[in-house]
């Protein structure tokens, strides 16, 4: 056994010893696709199974003349934020095309979660040259603690167009677009390319129009969502996505004569009043705003066996291996005592379901390929990459100091006072009545548990001493997010 072997396998016994448990992945992979119905916005189909979500924000799109009803809240509170909202979207699509053969009953649900963003996308690219960004004023959202299916709030609508671009949002839109024409490609032949179409075409608006939309819609992305290492990484994803759609030529030379324009530079850049050290590009970085990691992961698949592309692509993702084994010289990023990665930022969880998913696609990649990583002196196997991102599951699900799962509604001990609007607040079965902008106050404030169990939802995490503080008031332990769920669907299905 390798010395690296030795560690993981040290790591998942300590892990193991902290608390007695055993894990049901295929439980936590059915609540994990659940939890995106909790965050609809929208009318409600009859398949809905969360049913204390009702009807909400059904005149979005209004004040443009546009049908902007539909589509995901982000987190906890009411606003859509399509730029995670995309992410999301396309790791939903990523983690079906990667494994949904291992879905079995849960993959109509898979399936339904993603056709719900891809659905509210081809409304917002319906009208050529204008991508809409965002529906709802966050300001004034964030001010109220209310129900969606009450909202008095702003339903601003953001759009970009070709003198207000936004090409990180865009190409962040075509890659969901892209990745899920793939999804239903053997399923629903016209959708899929209704999709790639749709895909391509607001593509060209990113690319030909090129900007940022801190600088076109900041006063309501900025500080929330804006973006902090520029555009030029979603283009590349987005095409990305789009050559594997359509193996379109075009796409994969936009690749390969693009992706050194990322590479590590760091820039002070003044978003929307902030003064922001923005890192143009990182190997290791992979989330809603930083795609380089993914590109990397991706693109590997098919360079593998040529040497010539390969260059590019294959030795960055091995660098970002070595950037999280624990006894890599050129680890990256910390791990608590109790075994959980650790980068810097809030809601920690993020990184541990997403670079867990990279992980365990690559070493898919690196198996069919008969393919090592070496960091200095340590090999790593593609068994050591899926045991370093089961410990990870493993510590989310409940195998932790705390013997606390991580996702709402699953094991016996999870987060109750979760940072979250619908949640907290009385459904409109039990109170018919409006709630108000304040009237939600006294149930945030309260110490005792949310009405509302929001099964499946992934809250932002422990501390990095592995401790948390169950409360509504610690919003970047106790918040959830879909694009913290969206990987870990993938992860899920594989170990399930």
């Amino acid at each position: 056994m390798s010395k690296l072997s030795l560690l993981l396998t040290m790591m998942m016994a300590i892990m193991a010893k902290s608390v007695s448990l055993k894990l049901n992945y295929g439980d936590a992979l059915t609540k994990s696709i659940l939890f995106f119905e909790g965050q609809r916005s929208g009318k409600l189909p009859p398949s809905q199974r969360m049913k204390w979500r009702k009807d909400s924000a059904l005149n979005d799109g209004q004040d443009i003349h546009m049908d902007m009803v539909g589509g995901y809240y982000d987190a906890g509170d009411n606003v859509k934020f399509h730029f995670p909202m995309a992410f999301t979207t396309t790791m939903l699509a990523w983690s079906v095309i990667e494994f949904g053969d291992k879905m079995g009953s849960d993959l109509p649900h898979a399936l339904e979660a993603i056709r719900w963003g891809t659905d509210y996308f081809l409304k917002a690219t319906r009208v050529p040259n204008v991508v809409v960004a965002q529906v709802g004023n966050p300001n004034s959202d964030h001010g109220c603690w209310e129900r969606p299916e009450d909202m008095d709030t702003s339903r601003q609508a953001y759009y970009l167009t070709q003198d207000k671009p936004g090409s990180e949002v865009s190409s962040e839109i075509a890659a969901a677009l892209a990745a899920s024409s793939i999804v239903f490609r053997k399923i629903d032949r016209k959708y899929s390319k209704v999709l790639l179409a749709s895909a391509k075409q607001v593509f060209n608006f990113a690319n030909n129009h090129r900007g940022s939309y801190n600088d076109s819609i900041g006063d309501g992305v900025c500080p929330f969502y804006c973006n902090f290492n520029g555009y030029m990484d979603e283009l590349i994803w987005g095409s990305s996505w789009l050559y594997k759609a359509s193996k379109d030529q075009t796409h994969w030379n936009f690749i390969k004569s693009n992706i050194q324009s990322i590479k590590f530079t760091s820039i002070v850049k003044n978003i929307n009043g902030f003064k922001v050290l923005t890192n143009g590009g990182s190997f290791a970085e992979f989330g809603w705003d930083s795609k380089h990691a993914g590109i990397n992961v991706l693109v590997s698949k098919w360079v593998m066996k040529n040497p010539s592309d390969q260059s590019l692509f294959v030795p960055n993702a091995n660098k970002l291996v070595c950037s999280l084994l624990p006894n890599s010289p050129t680890k990256s990023v910390t791990y608590s005592k109790g075994g959980l990665l650790f980068k810097v930022g809030s809601s920690n969880l993020q990184h541990a379901t997403s670079l867990s998913f990279l992980l365990i696609v690559y070493a898919r990649y690196m198996q069919a390929n008969n393919k090592v990583v070496r960091c200095g002196n340590v090999v790593a196997k593609p068994s050591d990459l899926i045991n370093l991102a089961k410990t990870q599951v493993d510590y989310i699900l409940g195998k932790n100091p705390l013997g606390m799962s991580y996702m709402v509604g699953y094991g016996k001990k999870y987060p109750q006072k979760i940072h979250h609007r619908g949640s907290t607040l009385p459904s409109f079965d039990v109170h018919p009545n409006r709630m108000g902008c304040r009237d939600g106050d006294k149930y945030f404030q309260s110490s005792t548990p949310n009405i509302n169990v929001l099964t499946g939802a992934i809250v932002g995490g422990p501390a990095d001493d592995d401790s948390f503080q169950d409360s509504r008031y610690n919003v970047s332990q106790s918040e959830p997010a879909t694009y913290i769920n969206a990987p870990f669907v993938g992860v899920l299905a594989y170990f399930k």
